[in-house]
């Protein structure tokens, strides 16, 4: 016993030196060996043994404070710039980052308002709209969801109103277009604080500073990206079928339910503290627990606008901005959040729209 006492010291050691996880639930403080022999190695072991060395790795692991996601580190101010509709006669050594600049508009904004396609070129003497609204100036670290809590507007509604695309990441000086809202209920003002799936994707990562570049990705679980750091998105594609995350039953399918409610992903019902597996390459976007309905959630880019989600689980085993390989241990399932039961929500996303999962993965 006194071999595991010291292994789980040594784990819980390097735990304390940099590994920080997310809030509400466990992690590793190293790579999960993989499935198999994971199970082998807890099969090998006395029960009372392996008891202790989880109950000690939880106490110490989970004693550590929490990184804030992005939008909780970053307090926006909502100052936002009252521009009122004008047109602009385009000067010698003008730009459209220095038209907005002067106009308070976005240069994206004038853009679009003038039909001026990239690389944005403009001319002297041209006459430009400039379309008025509220105009919000992006500073460092800022996110999406953070700019919506502020002016209590759905992050949606802004992406909309902005014409945002993928990688969704805001640039520091970067002007947003902040919709008006009408008279609302006290209901449907605290609606608005409610984060989902989407909005984490298009809105969670932090604002980038001009001319920087987001971290790299790294394989290492040990390394704590400060919130405000932008990560960057897998360099390569995936193809090919995905790998099954668990190997379960699946007792909800993809689409509308009974009473008419929507599934984005399928539930996986399989037994408590099972290996939750990455479906394939990519790097961890966002892990923690700010999605009530789901629990413990792990979201993986793989490139090309192609993302899984894995939610329910009970130990959250990697980092944001880590890189990950098919078939690696991301998490190991739990009942968390709305969970009928220990089981895992599975979903992919290309873009912004869910897609069955079951046409991205092998029969079996």
């Amino acid at each position: 016993m006194k071999s595991y006492r010291q292994a789980a010291l040594a784990v819980a050691g390097a735990a304390l030196a940099g590994c920080i996880p997310p809030s509400g639930y466990s992690s590793a403080a190293r790579e999960a060996p993989p499935p198999r022999q994971a199970q082998r190695d807890r099969d090998a072991r006395p029960p009372q043994e392996d008891r202790y060395e989880r109950q000690t790795l939880e106490q110490d692991v989970r004693a550590l404070p929490a990184p804030p996601p992005a939008w909780e580190a970053r307090r926006v101010v909502p100052d936002a710039r009252q521009v009122p509709n004008s047109t602009y006669v385009v000067q010698s050594g003008d730009s459209l980052r220095s038209i907005a600049a002067k106009t308070g508009a976005a240069s994206e904004a004038i853009a679009r308002a003038n039909a001026i396609p990239a690389p944005y070129v403009i001319r002297a003497g041209q006459r430009l709209s400039i379309p008025g609204g509220r105009y919000h100036l992006v500073r460092t670290g800022e996110s999406g969801i953070a700019i919506a809590r502020a002016y209590v507007v759905e992050w949606s509604r802004i992406v909309s109103a902005n014409a945002l695309t993928e990688p969704y990441i805001l640039r520091t000086g970067q002007r947003l277009l902040i919709p008006t809202t009408g008279p609302e209920t006290l209901e449907q003002r605290a609606a608005r604080f409610h984060i989902d799936i989407d909005d984490i994707l298009t809105g969670g990562e932090p604002a980038l500073a001009v001319n920087a570049a987001p971290a790299k990705p790294t394989a290492s679980s040990a390394r704590i990206l400060p919130s405000t750091t932008p990560v960057a998105a897998p360099a390569r594609r995936t193809t090919g079928l995905l790998a099954w995350p668990v190997s379960g039953r699946i007792v909800r399918r993809f689409g509308p339910g009974r009473s008419g409610e929507r599934n984005d992903g399928i539930k996986i019902a399989v037994p408590l503290d099972t290996p939750v597996l990455a479906a394939a390459d990519g790097v961890v976007a966002y892990v923690g627990s700010d999605v009530p309905a789901l629990g413990g959630l792990v979201i993986l880019k793989h490139g090309n606008g192609m993302t899984s989600v894995y939610g329910h689980a009970g130990q959250l085993l990697v980092q944001r901005g880590q890189a990950v390989r098919k078939g690696q241990t991301i998490a190991r399932s739990g009942n968390s959040g709305f969970a009928d039961r220990p089981e895992l929500h599975f979903e992919i996303r290309q873009g912004r729209t869910p897609v069955d999962p079951l046409t991205r993965l092998p029969a079996r």
